[in-house]
């Protein structure tokens, strides 16, 4: 679930393309990253996606083919920088977290 606020940006490290998809791997912020989980979404320049795999602050995301011909997404290489949305489940589970008393 994503609602179209920017959160931050994200910059990709790799693009690993097959016959009509692409792997990329990006880079959050640490203050991001840890609202990045496996399964989970993320929206990159405004196209929400499923998160695939978490390391650190390292996620990967697939995109099928039809993403890379309608967006910009099919462009981009490594380096690019993309505008970031994390899931805000995410963000309000961590805020309750974050109030539960000690």
């Amino acid at each position: 679930m994503v609602s179209g606020h920017v959160d931050g940006i994200a910059e990709l490290l790799t693009r690993d393309d097959f016959l009509d998809t692409a792997t990329f791997s990006l880079r959050a912020s640490a203050a991001l990253s840890r609202f990045i989980a496996a399964k989970g979404s993320v929206a990159l320049d405004g196209v929400s996606l499923t998160v695939n795999k978490v390391v650190g602050d390292v996620f990967s995301v697939l995109i099928i083919p039809h993403t890379l011909q309608v967006t910009t997404l099919g462009e981009l290489e490594p380096g690019a920088r993309l505008n970031l949305e994390v899931d805000p489940m995410a963000r309000y589970a961590a805020r309750l977290l974050e109030t539960l008393p000690s």
